[in-house]
């Protein structure tokens, strides 16, 4: 049975991801910050799905230490996982915050926690048979400009500045990671447009303008999980391949090969991206690419 982690895999977009896996006959692990969710949510899939197996692990990707804990958990009780999925999120945080460990909040958890999270696993990772790490970006990537003498956006913070940039890092990532190992499948997604609990900070009035759009142009939490479980589950897909919904400005539809935001093929901007962030993580991943070399 392969072994499946989803983060933020309580909720919204994470929950479907992690029921369409149940469905597959996969161990799924749902990791997040609550645990009373993520014991309704277990609860949830056992009942729709008699025959998975599902476990949760608590995880805070805004804490560097609760994301080592995770892994070293996860690294005990399963020799191998097949699957990492780096769904968890937080969107237009209205001021800036830092996470414990004194990163901006929304660059922190979305693209240093998911960072520090797959290399603390890659061990476990590499030991699966056709290993894959899923991350999940978003459209805004393409509005992203990462500043990496400001990633902690001491300067000039705006949210959704904060957040494109984030979302960019995960695209960045997920093709430097495939391009510095072959032994593993990095594939990076957008879901499309829907209400999930990522919004929560979002201001009330632009909350009713973006349900209003979504309405119009979004989709159910279900429909926004097919491109990642498409990247987790079709044989086909190559590593370092970027999925979205086919349908008008990528909002909906069924997913298919995207155009890659153009900051992100910067093979210069992702290694002092990616170097940076083994710096601010402290976790490194030793690979070297087997395409060229990486100082």
């Amino acid at each position: 049975m392969n072994v499946a982690i989803i983060t933020g895999g309580a909720a919204g977009i994470g929950y479907a991801t992690a029921a369409g896996l149940a469905e597959r006959g996969n161990h799924v692990v749902i990791a997040g910050r609550r645990q009373e969710a993520l014991r309704t949510a277990a609860d949830r899939l056992r009942k729709a799905y008699p025959g998975s197996t599902i476990s949760t692990g608590e995880l805070d990707l805004a804490d560097l230490a609760s994301v080592r804990s995770f892994a070293a958990r996860v690294s005990a009780e399963h020799p191998k996982v097949d699957l990492l999925v780096n769904n968890a999120g937080v969107m237009a945080v209205p001021e800036r915050r830092l996470t414990t460990d004194g990163f901006e909040l929304t660059f922190g958890t979305n693209h240093l926690g998911h960072f520090a999270l797959t290399g603390l696993l890659l061990p476990v990772l590499l030991a699966a048979e056709a290993p894959r790490v899923v991350t999940v970006s978003a459209a805004i990537a393409r509005r992203g400009r990462i500043d990496l003498d400001n990633l902690d956006f001491h300067r000039d913070y705006r949210p959704m500045r904060a957040y494109s940039a984030a979302k960019l890092a995960n695209v960045a990532f997920a093709l430097e990671l495939a391009a510095r190992t072959d032994r593993l499948r990095s594939i990076a997604v957008h879901p499309g447009t829907a209400v999930t609990g990522i919004q929560r900070h979002v201001s009330p009035a632009l909350r009713v303008v973006a349900g209003g759009l979504i309405a119009l142009m979004g989709q159910s939490a279900e429909e926004a999980a097919r491109p990642s479980l498409l990247a987790a589950t079709d044989a086909h897909i190559a590593s370092g391949a970027y999925f979205a919904p086919r349908g008008i400005g990528e909002g909906r539809g069924r997913p298919a090969p995207a155009r890659i935001p153009a900051a992100a093929q910067d093979p210069t901007l992702r290694d002092r991206l990616w170097v940076a962030s083994e710096r601010l993580t402290g976790v490194s991943y030793h690979l070297v690419a087997p395409q060229r070399a990486v100082a």
